[in-house]
């Protein structure tokens, strides 16, 4: 039984490196200055965020967000934000000093446990 479970395991492995992350292929939270940069016509280049964020505005659950985004509000206004479980995620198509966080402190849309890159605010 326990070769069973050594299988079943490497086979896991293999299967999610094979799939990849559908938030890196299409590049959500990365560091953007027009739509184009986002790379998939669902995004939009958010400026409001220092560095923009590539996401999505105006969505009213989890629904209206690409695979692996959910939607979030923050600054009093919803958006689809990357989900995230440590800060590396977040920060592979973003410079350091537009690094975006992984967060459990957000309000999510839809409820959940998930946690989001949230990016830095423009400070404006």
């Amino acid at each position: 039984m326990k070769t069973f479970w050594k299988c079943a395991a490497v086979m896991m492995v293999l299967l999610s490196a094979s799939c990849g992350n559908d938030a890196d292929d299409e590049r959500i939270g990365a560091e953007c200055t027009s739509n184009g940069a986002c790379e998939n016509e669902e995004l939009t280049c958010l400026t409001q965020f220092k560095g923009g964020y590539c996401g999505a505005s105006a969505c009213t659950g989890n629904a209206d967000c690409p695979d692996g985004s959910i939607c979030v509000t923050q600054a009093g206004a919803n958006y689809c934000f990357r989900t995230c479980e440590d800060k590396a995620e977040c920060n592979e198509h973003r410079t350091g000093e537009n690094e975006s966080n992984c967060s459990s402190n957000i309000t999510r849309v839809s409820g959940g446990t998930e946690k989001a890159c949230v990016p830095p605010s423009s400070g404006t």
